[in-house]
């Protein structure tokens, strides 16, 4: 476990911390659906809750809980066979070599490489380098050498565990560990990775090249980039071993996973007197034309998620009349829409991003801002390129005081920043974060791991759920029509961002868990599920 500095945002609000017991099992998994909530912390603060263990602890205490920790951890996950362990230069290798103890001693076929040299080791790891050589640990040194081809994998080698770097990565990985991340990643075998996967960065997810693990155990308190940009894909499913320190952590966290319980209770309850008036009125604006499909999809999203009346306002003329799917939907040109009736607005959705749509941008806002009870409105899509490339726009938005989700790819949040892509997705919170505030809205910064900010201080999110079978034509437009229905339904803002952005994740991951996708799914499956899930957590039921 090595650390390096980093800064660290305000925490969100956590469970009252608690020692660990002897008890109490020595990880826990990661839950999605999680009753409690989930802290995140970055490296700066995982390096001070680390120090201060080690400063209440005799010496070699931290390094040999993270070890049996391990062990067990790799014990239960890995079926019979051999099992190498991957030792790099600093303490995740000592956390690695003193598991392959643990599991040899405990009769488990293993072996340990160590791909650094044995006199060069920090104190702890030299100690656990020592006790693996004591124990008849099957060791072999491969110091770093550019000349040197790596070793083939051991013959019935069952499972990799990767201990090669720690959260002190503080640049791409490159030479001789690099080179051992592509040959890890090329054995085909599982791999089960200490910490954090070998290459990924801690605090943002970034990941080339790193690890593809299947599963990853780490250590004091879940870390940021293990759920956003790369992290998913090179984490895997995630277990936290605390290593017998308070959980969770008193420390401050930068972020919370986005999880039921940080919105369970906002959520728009069902009354047997409550008639559809109660249920809010939703209004999604876009389809220009050959777009129309676009505020159909959010539309809707929006009736399966509960809102009373759905509108919607097509930019394209002559207006379609009837959606023959669902006819419960009310459709109209966009001058027909009554704004002051509405209690929450989707504007974007295939709204396109010439004259006549930036007009009707401007005339939305306006309306909206000046309506008896103004709607809170969800700008997606088309509506934010016209934002980025109109200033006297994006300053109306400002100043009209409405509350306002946005809801960013990297693309169109780059757009909006004025910024590259790549530099909204080198540090995803950092980005969202800014977004918030130059924005004065709740940002919803989509990809794997989208990022929930919000710009009155409420702590950010991750959100854990949803797959690649989201990468298709419309979702976007689907999950616009999923916030909108609970701003209309009288959510809180982020609260329903948080909402949507979860069920609609879920709602993915149910779909593909019945061979629905990931290849081939499309956004109007999304529906069902997701209502299935919604009514599963108004029931009070784990989703």
């Amino acid at each position: 476990m090595n650390a390096t500095a980093s800064s660290s945002p305000s925490s969100p609000a956590s469970p009252a911390p608690r020692p660990a017991t002897p008890t109490e099992p020595a990880w826990l998994p990661l839950d999605a659906t999680g009753a409690d909530a989930t802290p995140l912390h970055d490296v700066a603060t995982i390096r001070r809750i680390e120090q201060a263990g080690l400063a209440a602890l005799p010496p070699f205490t931290l390094m040999a809980r993270a070890g049996a920790a391990a062990a067990d951890w790799v014990a239960q996950h890995v079926p019979a066979g051999r099992i190498l362990f991957l030792a790099g230069p600093g303490n995740n290798g000592g956390d690695a070599l003193v598991a392959a103890t643990r599991l040899h001693q405990a009769g488990r076929q293993v072996e340990a490489w160590l791909t650094a040299e044995p006199d060069r080791l920090p104190a702890d790891a030299a100690r656990a380098w020592l006790e693996a050589r004591t124990a008849g640990v099957p060791l072999m040194s491969l110091p770093p050498d550019a000349n040197t081809t790596l070793p083939p994998w051991p013959t019935a080698c069952t499972a990799i565990v990767d201990g090669l770097l720690g959260i002190g990565l503080n640049r791409a990985a490159d030479g001789a560990v690099a080179r051992w991340i592509d040959h890890l990643n090329a054995s085909g075998l599982p791999v089960f990775a200490l910490d954090i996967p070998s290459g990924l960065f801690a605090d943002t997810g970034a990941g080339q090249p790193a690890v593809r693990a299947r599963r990853t155990l780490t250590f004091l308190a879940a870390k940021p980039g293990l759920l956003t940009l790369d992290g998913r894909d090179c984490a895997g499913e995630i277990d936290i071993a605390p290593l017998g320190l308070p959980y969770p952590p008193t420390e401050a966290a930068v972020a919370c996973v986005n999880q039921p319980v940080g919105f369970v209770q906002a959520l728009p309850a069902r009354q047997h007197a409550a008639n559809k008036g109660h249920f809010g009125s939703l209004a999604v604006i876009g389809g220009s034309l050959g777009m129309t499909g676009a505020p159909l999809l959010g539309a809707r999203a929006g009736l399966y998620l509960g809102a009373g009346r759905v509108h919607v306002g097509f930019l394209a003329q002559p207006a379609p009349v009837i959606d023959p799917v669902h006819p419960e939907l009310m459709l109209h040109p966009v001058a027909e829409i009554a704004f002051d009736a509405m209690t929450a607005v989707v504007a974007g959705p295939g709204m396109g991003t010439g004259a006549a749509a930036r007009k009707q941008l401007g005339q939305l806002i306006d309306a909206c801002a000046n309506a008896a009870s103004p709607p809170s409105l969800v700008i997606d899509a088309d509506a934010l390129n016209l934002l980025a490339s109109d200033a006297a726009l994006a300053q109306a938005l400002r100043d009209s005081g409405l509350a306002h989700v946005m809801t960013p790819h990297p693309l169109e949040a780059a757009r909006l920043m004025g910024c590259a892509v790549a530099e909204i997705q080198r540090d995803r919170l950092a980005a969202a974060a800014a977004l918030a505030t130059a924005w004065r809205a709740t940002i919803v910064l989509k990809g794997s791991g989208t990022v929930i900010a919000d710009a009155d201080g409420t702590p950010m999110a991750i959100n854990p759920t949803g797959n690649a079978a989201l990468a298709t034509a419309g979702t976007g437009d689907v999950l616009a029509g999923m916030i909108g229905a609970f701003l209309a339904q009288g959510m809180p803002v982020p609260a329903a961002a948080r909402a949507a952005v979860w069920i609609h994740g879920r709602a993915a991951d149910r779909l593909v868990a019945t061979g629905t996708g990931p290849a081939g799914m499309t956004a109007s499956e999304l529906c069902l599920p997701a209502r299935e899930v919604l009514n599963t957590l108004l029931r009070g039921a784990a989703a």
